[in-house]
């Protein structure tokens, strides 16, 4: 009987007692609803991480915080040009020359208008503009020759491709016989009317490679002018005038460059070359 009794008793306090407030708890303890967010937060850490540091380069940028001139949103998105070029563009460019003949800065835009378009040709013409302004300006004529040897090395890379066309366009002209046999079988018109399309095309870029590079070779020999001592300059004039087949020219400006550059790492190769070039130049 007294145990039935406080099993009474027991069950009378449980009744009576305050029930706990808030959230039910699971059976393993802790908030269920607290974990779901956390499981939800790691599952999605990667994107808020994302999210986090672009708003951080964003506001870093914008307070120009350790930048220099080209600090901010415009250097923060400057390949993207979402806010427009930083540069001149070439219908300003073209204004102020027509505003100011003679002010060499508006050739200045002007080349850098046409790069930033990567109209390489219209820059080369722009910077010749402007050493003609600037005869004594290293940096325009390094750009210029610079531009120059890129344009042959395009122009090139155009003749490969176009001699190739010739070669395709006209298929089974070297199987063809000479001669009288030749003349009686005749040509296939349509044949011939490509292969003469091709060789026009093959000829005009072989004009255009090699006015390229002469143009370079006077660009640099006018930077051994201005920079007698500098051995990059001369080395630079030799590799324009070996490409442009002035074998006497490259000779002479590495030569030039070996006696600025005895101990250079390269230097017996280029013995090698000038020996090399020597030969090839002779009668």
């Amino acid at each position: 009987m007294a145990r039935a009794a406080v099993k009474a008793k027991q069950a009378q306090r449980a009744k009576t007692a305050p029930k706990p407030r808030g959230r039910r708890k699971h059976s393993g303890g802790g908030n269920p609803n607290q974990e779901l967010f956390f499981t939800r937060l790691r599952t999605h850490a990667k994107w808020v991480y994302v999210l986090l540091a672009v708003l951080f380069a964003v506001t870093f940028a914008f307070l120009g915080v350790g930048s220099g001139t080209n600090g901010g949103l415009d250097q923060l998105f400057s390949n993207l040009n979402i806010f427009g070029g930083g540069g001149p563009s070439v219908s300003k460019a073209q204004k102020y020359i027509r505003d100011h003949p003679n002010d060499p800065k508006g050739f200045r835009d002007l080349a850098t208008a046409y790069e930033s378009k990567g109209d390489t040709p219209n820059a080369i013409s722009a910077l010749q503009q402007l050493t003609l302004h600037r005869p004594k300006d290293v940096k325009a004529w390094s750009e210029l020759a610079g531009l120059q040897a890129n344009q042959a090395q395009v122009y090139l890379a155009d003749y490969q491709n176009a001699y190739q066309l010739q070669q395709l366009a006209a298929p089974s002209q070297p199987f063809l016989p000479t001669g009288t046999l030749a003349t009686a079988i005749g040509t296939d018109p349509i044949e011939q009317a490509a292969s003469s399309t091709a060789q026009t095309s093959v000829s005009d870029l072989s004009s255009k490679v090699q006015l390229a590079y002469n143009g370079a070779v006077q660009s640099w020999t006018k930077l051994t002018e201005l920079q007698p001592k500098n051995a990059n300059v001369w080395f630079s004039l030799g590799q324009a005038a070996q490409s442009a087949g002035d074998s006497a020219t490259a000779v002479r400006a590495y030569t030039r460059y070996l006696k600025l550059n005895p101990e250079g790492t390269s230097a017996g190769q280029i013995k090698a070359l000038i020996k090399s070039l020597k030969t090839t130049s002779s009668p």
